[in-house]
């Protein structure tokens, strides 16, 4: 089984900056990345899911998607001002590659700007107009991101490893956390988790600090297995640590 993470034909890698390796940069963004391949894979069938009329159900999966609308916004905020500057003016060979993923974050912040008043809009009425509508924008934005978040793993990250430090890295990623909610990053974990192998699993988890893996255990697992359950009635809830 071949990889989400290979380049297709017709793309080309940044060139890569000779000197070490100074971050593990494309690993943790493999882990990131395949939440929000899942997550936004998942969204326009979760919108169906609601007959219409069913408000509270709109009501709770347009929450739900909403965090992930506004983590993927923040993901690409932080790369917008703490990576992709600093790629740009230590690896000036780069800086065509730049160019194309700045070019397609703007593609999706532009598709979520979109989604957001559409999204309030069934969430309050659950019409099935609003709802087809919705589900189609998410499918649309589905496929622009297994295009980008394909392409800035194979094509960005082996360059991004050799010029940013891991504290750098980690600000980055870290950028904005205080804006969502610590209850729904604890149960926003297990979803993490469990699209992940079980290597990148542990991984992950040890770059965790301690009081959020502490918090997992306590409340997090629960919240995470009463979520997918909810969203996903029927469904194995998929195992996690």
């Amino acid at each position: 089984m071949t990889d989400f993470f290979t380049m297709q034909p017709g793309e080309a890698a940044a060139p890569v900056p000779p000197g070490p390796v100074l971050c593990t940069g494309s690993a943790s963004m493999r882990r990131i990345h395949r939440v929000f391949l899942w997550a936004y894979d998942e969204a326009p069938g979760l919108v169906r899911s609601a007959a219409p009329g069913d408000t509270a159900r709109a009501s709770y999966v347009g929450e739900v998607l909403g965090n992930f609308d506004k983590l993927l916004h923040i993901h690409h905020e932080g790369e917008d001002e703490l990576m992709y500057p600093q790629l740009k003016e230590r690896a000036p060979a780069c800086a065509l590659h730049v160019g194309q993923m700045l070019e397609q974050h703007r593609q999706v912040t532009q598709r979520l700007e979109d989604i957001e008043p559409i999204r309030l809009r069934w969430m309050a009425t659950a019409d099935a107009e609003s709802g087809n509508e919705l589900a189609e924008r998410y499918e649309e934005l589905s496929s622009v991101l297994n295009v980008h978040l394909r392409r800035e793993v194979t094509e960005v990250m082996p360059a991004v490893d050799r010029v940013m430090t891991q504290e750098e890295l980690k600000a980055a990623a870290e950028h904005g956390s205080s804006q969502v909610s610590n209850k729904f990053l604890v149960g926003y974990l297990g979803m993490v988790l469990a699209t992940n192998p079980p290597a990148d699993r542990k991984e992950l988890f040890k770059e965790i600090p301690a009081p959020v893996r502490l918090a997992y255990r306590l409340i997090g697992r629960r919240m995470y297995r009463k979520q997918y359950s909810t969203l996903f009635p029927g469904r194995p809830i998929p195992e996690t640590l």
